[in-house]
């Protein structure tokens, strides 16, 4: 894994950034300029890495499917990323008040505001899922797909890891538990936009997507384990959000249990399972390995 820095691959998330921004401000900007509005916008238009977009979009690229659709997947998986972060920030969960270098949301606004930004930009994710808004819209496909954003979020999903993190705080978790936690707060969602990347192609092929979905697994796992270093060894300012706030608020984190050097090896070695994953694929899977390759080696 040696050399962060592809210039191919900063290429396409460049791109994948640029088309996100792009198709979001188009779905919101037609809205009242209420302030409901400007908090969902203000959070989903805040820049962000869009891995999760950048995966529909990798995902789908591999097997030929057509760009509108990846595009309205790709939107409706990072809405429901922002509203994740919303009220992953508020006092009664994480009590944060800094996200991608700014105030977040209930701080820029506030609380009340940010909860019903999140709740609104959630409701609208699956809004454009279901809308017939593409030259290749197939119901059936569409359908899929929301079942796939709809589970990835909710109490087997996102919801449920929160749930677990937020009355894991102070506690002693195994590892197996850790992995639990974490694979349905993190790692559902990441899963979710690479099927729904498959989905989008309309392709019928349980060996790709095995082998995408174990790919996701383990680029899920080794996202967190890298989130967990950074939280513990970057700077502030780099990271763009509070550091070592995990450490002060004693949160089970994977350095912590496992120490900083097997923390690295663990994520190493996701990496590493990832890329085997993604052997069925051939040449189609480089995108996908470079994201894998990009997940380890960030510094934010």
């Amino acid at each position: 894994m040696s050399g962060c820095a592809i210039p191919d691959f900063l290429k396409f998330q460049e791109s994948c950034q640029a088309s996100l921004h792009t198709k979001l401000t188009e779905i919101l900007s037609p809205k009242p300029t209420s302030a409901l509005y400007q908090a969902m916008s203000y959070s989903v238009l805040n820049g962000g890495k869009r891995l999760r977009g950048m995966l529909v979009y990798a995902s789908g690229e591999a097997l030929n499917a057509p760009r509108p659709e990846l595009d309205i997947a790709a939107c409706a998986v990072e809405m429901i990323h922002a509203f994740s972060l919303i009220h992953d920030d508020l006092p009664a969960m994480d009590d944060d008040n800094l996200r991608r270098g700014k105030p977040t949301c209930h701080i820029a606004f506030d609380e009340a505001t940010a909860i019903l930004a999140g709740d609104a930009l959630q409701t609208l994710a699956f809004q454009i899922l279901s809308q017939n808004n593409s030259p290749y819209f197939k119901a059936d496909i569409r359908l899929k797909m929301l079942e796939a954003l709809s589970i990835a979020s909710g109490a087997d999903g996102m919801a449920g890891g929160q749930q677990i993190d937020v009355h894991a705080t102070g506690k002693k978790l195994s590892l197996s538990e850790l992995q639990h936690m974490h694979h349905l707060k993190t790692g559902r969602l990441i899963s979710a936009s690479v099927e729904l990347g498959y989905l989008a192609a309309g392709r019928e092929d349980n060996t790709v997507r095995s082998a995408l979905l174990d790919y996701a697994e383990k680029i899920g796992l080794a996202f967190q384990i890298q989130d967990d270093i950074l939280d513990l060894t970057s700077q502030e300012g780099t990271l763009g959000k509070t550091v070592q706030k995990d450490l002060r608020q004693n949160k089970a984190t994977y350095p912590l249990l496992l120490g900083l050097d097997e923390a690295k090896n663990q994520a190493k070695a996701a990496y590493d399972a990832a890329i085997a994953s993604l052997e069925p694929l051939g040449k189609a899977a480089d995108t996908l390995k470079a994201i894998a390759h990009y997940i380890v080696c960030r510094d934010r």
